[in-house]
């Protein structure tokens, strides 16, 4: 189902993922969109969040055992994600700086449609906390 109104709720949900980098959930969104719309529900929230998905405007971001986290498509570029195994921080990784991966050990006649690659790793500001035991300056 593709989003054909566009209601205030909608548009509000929207601006807030376009202004964030941040790789929000849902909570954090319902509680920006809230500023603006005092009335609107989670449960709204959560739909429009589906429908953004389904239409290719907003990808989803997915760990075990932690809220679903969403990433709105600034300029239709493609781009992959450093997650910190650590703090959770998670940081954009544009497509283009990395090699092409053959689709070999594919089954015959896959189709590949895209690819979502993910780096799992320590962030530098963790680093400084586990190496020293204390948080560097600065530190997110």
């Amino acid at each position: 189902m593709t989003m054909v109104r566009q209601t205030r709720q909608r548009a509000a949900v929207i601006e807030v993922l376009q202004a964030s980098r941040a790789h929000p959930d849902a909570a954090w969104i319902h509680a920006q969109v809230r500023a603006q719309l005092p009335s609107v529900s989670l449960g709204t929230v959560y739909r429009t969040l589906d429908a953004l998905v389904r239409d290719g405007v907003v990808v989803t971001i997915e760990r075990a055992g932690q809220a679903t986290r969403y990433d709105y498509r600034h300029d239709g570029q493609d781009h992959h994600h450093a997650v910190c195994r650590s703090c959770g921080a998670i940081f954009d990784v544009a497509a283009e700086v990395l090699p092409v991966i053959p689709a070999s050990g594919l089954p015959e006649g896959f189709q590949v449609t895209g690819v979502r690659l993910e780096f799992m790793g320590v962030c530098p500001g963790c680093t400084g906390i586990q190496a020293t035991g204390a948080p560097p300056p600065n530190a997110h």
